[in-house]
């Protein structure tokens, strides 16, 4: 028809060597992504499966008796939402206060000119090799009366010296040419940072905020160590509880009605758990996706 475009499909070019090894490829990686996708359908199908297919399906994509009593069991447990209310708090609050910490550190180091650079470099280097330690972080934290408070879970965390070391590389790659032009014009070294290297830099903070949201979401060892409160804790530390109560539940009963497909497996509540805990970062991550290969890439190979 008139007036619109003809899309052809695309053939592969070259020698038949050429085209036969760039089937290949696509075929391999094709295989690969296969891989990877299986898992994920797993989690998220079994969790819906019975005790009785679970056991008679080692594995199985779409449960042929569908079955919400995994997910039942463990919202019967009231603590799960508050758990992800705190996961939450935890999460958005750490991350902003990393990336605060990480580009204000990461800035003053990407200036060649800046006296000591090497020097306070080559400290962050270190920490990435040699840690203070399990009982000498506790007892700093519980110094500091950070126990059973929100502070504990996310200031020691605070920064990672790979992400600051990436972000500064990135920062290295601003054209220097944009900054010399805001300073003629009156602007101080914090507007330079805030108007022009940071807009600059989305790619790169995409990429280490997801990193530092997906630590944060997923750390439950430091939920383990610091808070007592149960009314503080996250969703990742009560999912385990939960799992663990799953595993005696034909031992000590429950009173709750699961329905004809009777009470939920051991194996399917650790689906569920699983799927509640990794679903809130898959739908965040297409929205920096398009940043995070360029923002990783940059800020590796720079410098």
């Amino acid at each position: 028809m008139a007036g619109k475009k003809k899309y052809k499909r695309k053939k592969i070019k070259g020698s038949l060597s050429t085209r036969i090894t760039s089937v290949c490829i696509y075929l391999f990686v094709g295989l690969v992504a296969v891989l990877a996708v299986l898992p994920f359908l797993y989690v998220f199908g079994g969790s819906f499966a019975t005790e009785r297919e679970l056991a008679q399906r080692p594995f199985l994509i779409i449960p042929r008796e569908f079955s919400l009593n995994a997910y039942k069991f463990i919202l019967e447990d009231g603590r799960i939402l508050n758990g992800l209310k705190n996961t939450v708090i935890v999460t958005v609050i750490g991350t902003a206060i990393a990336m605060v910490f990480s580009t204000t550190f990461a800035y003053p180091l990407s200036k060649k000119e800046f006296q000591g650079r090497n020097l306070i470099l080559n400290m962050v280097i270190i920490t990435m090799v040699f840690s203070g330690g399990m009982i000498p972080t506790f007892l700093l934290v519980k110094n500091l009366k950070m126990l059973d408070s929100f502070a504990a879970l996310t200031v020691p965390g605070a920064i990672s010296a790979f992400n600051m070391v990436i972000i500064k590389n990135f920062f290295e790659g601003v054209p220097k040419e944009l900054e010399e032009a805001t300073v003629m014009d009156g602007g101080s070294d914090f507007t330079v940072f805030a108007r022009i290297v940071l807009p600059l830099s989305k790619p790169v903070l995409a990429s280490m905020g997801l990193f530092y949201a997906v630590g944060f979401w997923n750390d439950y060892f430091s939920c383990m160590l610091y808070i007592n409160d149960t009314s503080k804790q996250t969703a990742q530390l009560i999912l385990r509880s939960i799992v663990l109560l799953a595993q005696g539940f034909d031992l000590l009963g429950s009173r709750m009605d699961f329905g004809v497909a009777g009470a939920p497996p051991e194996q399917a509540v650790k689906l569920a758990s699983t799927v509640v805990t990794v679903l809130p970062i898959l739908i965040v991550y297409p929205f920096v996706q398009k940043f995070f290969t360029k923002g990783v890439m940059i800020g590796a190979v720079k410098g």
